[in-house]
This record gives structure tokens, C-alpha cells and sequence, in this order.
């Protein structure tokens, strides 16, 4: 310690967490500098409030985590936390060393999805059936892409997959059948329901349009019905 040689502080505005975006908080974090006298290098001093080179605070980074996983768009969580669209994309790249990064290792049971995302294209999204975990999410949710990441995979982590959750649509049943050997195809129980409630209102309206004796029966306690 007898060997550094302070040098003054270095000013950093940090942007904090606030109640109300439209008044913003900043927090001046004074970075003491110091210079060795023996290599003459400089350095400077770390907080836990921020990481190295960056003046967005650690505490707006979880906040905006924990809202990406809510079903809201990035604007309007970066209008939220007074950030860009590029700051909530990077902190969601933070991420991506929680993702697989082996191609030797596949869960037994897999779950497939798309959600909204940037642009409101939709994004696919895979995930560990048992833990809920996230095994990967694409940009894009196409045929091809999705055959090619999975085909990086060895044929034993293919091979260990057991079942695959997913709706009811066949795109998704393709590419899981072309991709794991062993696999059984489970249907969300979610979209099961949806579509028999679905099919059972079409009916019931087709029913009430023809203005016949069970038109009171159907129209008001509809609710009930469904």
C-alpha cells in the first residue's frame, strides 16, 4: 500500500432505481484513482454499485432481468428503467452462460415455445420439462434454424430425450421428429382445453344465429357453459 500514490477521483454518474420513471435517479460515484510509484501503471477503484466501465447500477440490471421474464415488450421495460432497447438486449445477453454450451447434453424432457419479442417477431424458446430451467432461446423460429442448432447436438444427447412438450401445431411436431430418435410428443394441456372451449363456443353461437327454442338457454348463462 506504501507503493500507490493517490491521484484525485474520477466522477461517474450511475443510473439507480426509481418509483417513477419520469424522474430519474443518479447517483455521482466519486472512483478514487492510484497510481504505483515501483510500474507506474494506473488503476482504479471498483464498487459493488456497478460494474467495471459501465454506468448503469447492478440493481437496475436484476430489476430489468426479473422483467424480461414477465410478457411485456423491451420499449416498455427500457422506458421503465430510463434505459435503451440495447442496454435490456445486453443484459439479457448477460445471461446466455446459464444456456446450454454443450453439445453432449440434452434434458429428458424438453418443452417448446415461441413468445413476442423484439420487433414483435417471435422467438423461440426451449426449456427444461422437469426444472423449468431455459436450454436456449433463437431469434428466430424457423424450420431450418431450429433443425441446424439441434443437429449440432451428439446422437446421444438426442437420443436421451424422452418426451417433448408443445401446442398443438404440427411445424414443431416435424422438426422433433426428425431431430430425437426416442422421443414422445406431449401435448400442453393448456391448448387442449383452449381448443375444446373454443370449438364448444363456435357451437353454441351457430346455435343462438338460427333464433331456435334453446336461444334464452345458450345466450345468458353462457359463462357458466364455459
Amino acid at each position: 500500500s506504501l507503493a500507490l500514490l493517490h491521484n484525485g477521483h474520477l466522477l461517474t454518474n450511475i443510473r439507480y432505481l426509481t418509483a417513477n420513471s419520469s424522474h430519474p435517479a443518479t447517483i455521482r460515484l466519486a472512483k478514487q484513482r492510484v497510481r504505483c510509484r515501483d510500474c507506474s501503471r494506473w488503476s482504479m477503484a471498483q464498487s459493488e454499485l456497478a460494474s467495471k466501465y459501465c454506468s448503469i447500477s447492478n440493481a437496475s440490471k436484476l430489476k430489468i432481468l426479473s422483467a424480461l421474464t414477465e410478457d411485456r415488450s423491451m420499449t416498455s421495460i427500457a422506458s421503465e428503467n430510463n434505459v435503451s432497447v440495447n442496454t435490456v438486449q445486453r443484459v439479457l445477453g448477460s445471461c446466455s452462460h446459464r444456456f446450454l454450451d454443450s453439445h453432449e447434453y440434452l434434458p429428458a424432457h424438453l418443452a417448446f415455445d415461441e413468445f413476442k419479442g423484439v420487433d414483435r417477431q417471435l422467438h423461440f424458446i426451449c426449456l427444461d420439462g422437469d426444472s423449468h430451467q431455459v436450454v436456449q432461446i433463437l431469434r428466430t423460429r424457423y424450420k431450418k434454424n431450429l433443425l441446424k442448432y439441434f443437429g449440432r447436438f451428439s446422437p446421444q444427447a438426442r437420443a436421451n430425450v424422452r418426451t417433448v412438450t408443445m401446442d398443438l401445431s404440427f411445424y414443431y411436431q416435424d422438426i422433433v421428429r426428425a431431430c430425437f430418435p426416442n422421443v414422445q410428443i406431449v401435448i400442453d394441456r393448456f391448448h387442449m382445453i383452449q381448443m375444446l372451449t373454443r370449438s364448444f363456443n363456435s357451437l353454441r353461437v351457430k346455435v343462438m344465429n338460427k333464433r331456435s327454442r334453446q336461444y334464452q338457454l345458450l345466450k345468458f348463462p353462457w359463462k357458466l357453459y364455459l
